[in-house]
């Protein structure tokens, strides 16, 4: 974004994270503008890309997707385009649901939800293990979620005005 985002940008973004459902004119109540200028202000937070999209986000238990899991993937460098080859093959898979490329002993984190174990082994052995780029697989399966954070860590209130 070229403008820097200023203490009422900063309040309308936490808002939204607490709620996207919030209406226009609750927003501009609670930030201390009128609509318009409140809208204006939105519609640029999401024109400049600060501001990503609204979803829902579902409960995975609540679906039958009960066993979540984080894989820790080495990568056999030696073969030629094998960075790119395995991230084209990743954003095939839809179980992968998050994919990041991480430093220390592995190349690659993914995030994997299926509705059980056997589920997530035949993902492992009939997938996973399939991808040629792939040298080494780490599983690291989840027991429970401890900390479900809505709003990005953020000082939203101690912010320099340019």
């Amino acid at each position: 974004m070229s403008d820097k985002l200023d203490k009422t940008d900063l309040k309308i973004l936490r808002l939204l994270q607490e709620n996207s459902k919030i209406t226009n004119l609750d927003l501009s109540k609670k930030i201390g503008l009128s609509p318009a200028p409140t809208l204006e202000r939105v519609k640029k937070l999401e024109n400049t890309g600060v501001i990503q999209s609204y979803h829902a986000k579902v409960d995975s238990t609540k679906i039958g997707l009960n066993v979540k899991t984080f894989v820790l993937v080495s990568l056999a460098w030696q073969k030629e385009n094998a960075l790119d080859n395995f991230i084209s093959k990743v954003n095939r898979i839809d179980e992968i649901t998050e994919c990041y490329i991480i430093t220390g002993d592995a190349d690659f984190l993914l995030k994997i939800v299926t509705k059980d174990i056997a589920t997530y082994e035949q993902l492992l052995f009939k997938t996973l293990s399939q991808i040629e780029e792939i040298e080494r697989l780490r599983t690291l399966m989840t027991l429970s979620k401890v900390k479900k954070a809505k709003v990005l860590p953020f000082d939203y209130e101690n912010v320099e005005e340019a």
